[in-house]
């Protein structure tokens, strides 16, 4: 293989390597817009039928420590450390702990939601966001539990 034909085997590689993280990219993204998607009717439909909120507090990494946050919502599993606000954000709810997140609360910011909750834990346990939104909507308690109802709206 002579110089020439290096250089242009490794600018294809490249090329591939680029074109297929610009598709996951892409995969990504829809992939966040279809959650953001579910969040928004979640939040819409658990305001219309006055399911009731609650102060999200956060997990120290730890699983030791409870903090204060500002926000107000529910919370979309039976471990408390997902949640949706009432502003339609998705939190993960676990923070870095210690003395002063417990004197002064904490600010867990909005992350991307995901289509499946739990997909690539260790635990090997997985939810579709759909089923944990729409258990949490039919329960009407505001509480995770195990009962199924209508799905959310499909695209």
């Amino acid at each position: 293989m002579g110089e020439r034909d290096a250089r242009e085997w490794r600018d294809q590689q490249r090329q591939a390597v680029r074109a297929h993280a610009d598709a996951e990219a892409r995969r990504r993204a829809a992939e966040h817009a279809e959650a953001a998607e579910l969040v928004a009717w979640f939040v819409a439909e658990a305001t219309r039928r006055g399911l009731p909120t609650t102060r999200l507090l956060a997990h120290g990494y730890d699983g030791r420590g409870r903090y204060r946050t500002g926000l107000t919502g529910w919370y979309v599993d039976r471990a408390e450390t997902r949640a949706v606000d009432v502003a339609g954000r998705f939190h993960l709810l676990t923070v870095p702990g210690g003395p002063r997140a417990w004197l002064f609360g904490v600010d867990p910011q909005p992350s991307p939601a995901p289509l499946i909750v739990g997909a690539g834990g260790r635990d090997g346990e997985s939810i579709p966001l759909r089923t944990l939104l729409t258990r949490l909507l039919d329960d009407g308690t505001g509480e995770p539990s195990s009962t199924t109802g209508p799905a959310a709206p499909r695209r």
